[in-house]
């Protein structure tokens, strides 16, 4: 029997059907068991002898039986379709499962000041799930690190992956007063190219910044790019706050890293009617592949954080 180039894979469908007739010897015995229609079961049958490329019943118009083929056949069907209902059911209820361990990585600043403040909170309601977050800014391989969920700047959306917006950032200019006091505090957009400025910065592109006017500020500004330059390049957020508030020039900060500066007076917001866009985008956003991020504890932790009330 030539196999059909469109022969699906075998199913627990196909060997179910199988192994009701050959219990049956009687396809409409097995339909009626089964609850379905004689022409069901006999497609489903026929789709498992193309499949295995062998006959496994002779047919006359008054019974069926089993023929050698299906005789040696019928034994490693049945322990076959126990062992895929057995892995059916393992999906089902890992599908459930609110426990074990959620592998997660987040990046480093963020990571430290905003997510490590809430996912004691997390464990403290589900106490038979393991976390092991991994803090680092570079871009993991989700399927080689065996990561169930990202969280990432921006979501570089793919087919392959699921992607849910989890928390806010925004994103701000602020120098010390001591800067400021020393050089002007900027007018607009382009003074900066009179000051040193400082951003998490990677390469030359990093020095290009755009800024979007306020909804509080005039309606007929437009958007500003501006080229800056500064003597201090570093690829670390927390560095950049720490350098701005020493004094080193005006810094393009993630929120959560300057409001308690802000408040105390430590820093100083600049240019306070425009706000900056970055190629990280607005907010943190949880990745991960469809299979996994569908697990329960994933999906709970996702909620978790999705409803989380983030404070900056």
């Amino acid at each position: 029997m030539t196999p059909s180039p469109l022969a699906a894979s075998i199913s627990s469908d196909m060997l179910t059907a199988f192994l009701k007739v050959a219990d049956r010897l009687s396809v409409s015995g097995a339909a009626d068991e089964l609850g379905l229609d004689k022409s069901v079961v006999s497609k489903r049958v026929a789709q498992l002898e193309n499949k295995v490329q062998a006959t496994l019943f002779s047919r006359s118009t008054r019974k069926v039986a089993l023929t050698p083929a299906g005789e040696a056949y019928v034994d490693y069907a049945r322990r076959a379709l126990a062992e895929m209902l057995a892995g059916e059911e393992r999906l089902r209820a890992l599908r459930l499962e609110v426990s074990g361990r959620i592998r997660l990585t987040a990046p480093v600043s963020w990571g430290q000041r905003v997510l490590a403040k809430r996912l004691p909170e997390f464990l403290r309601m589900h106490p038979a799930i393991e976390l092991e977050l991994q803090l680092v800014d570079r871009m993991l391989d989700i399927a080689s690190e065996r990561i169930d969920i990202a969280l990432r700047w921006t979501a570089h959306s793919t087919q392959e992956l699921s992607a849910v917006p989890i928390a806010p950032v925004g994103w701000l200019l602020a120098a010390s007063p001591a800067y400021l006091a020393a050089t002007g505090v900027p007018s607009a957009p382009g003074d900066l190219r009179d000051h040193n400025c400082l951003c998490y910065w990677r390469d030359s592109a990093d020095d290009m910044w755009t800024l979007l006017p306020a909804p509080e500020a005039a309606q007929d500004r437009v958007a500003q790019q501006v080229r800056v330059g500064g003597r201090y390049h570093v690829d670390n957020p927390e560095a950049v706050a720490e350098a701005a508030m020493a004094g080193l020039g005006i810094a393009l900060l993630p929120d959560y890293l300057c409001q308690d500066e802000l408040t105390e007076g430590r820093l100083l917001r600049v240019l306070p009617l425009w706000t900056p866009q970055t190629k990280f985008g607005s907010h943190i956003t949880a990745v991960g592949a469809p299979e996994r991020m569908s697990l329960a504890r994933n999906r709970l932790l996702v909620g978790f954080l999705r409803d989380s009330r983030w404070r900056v």
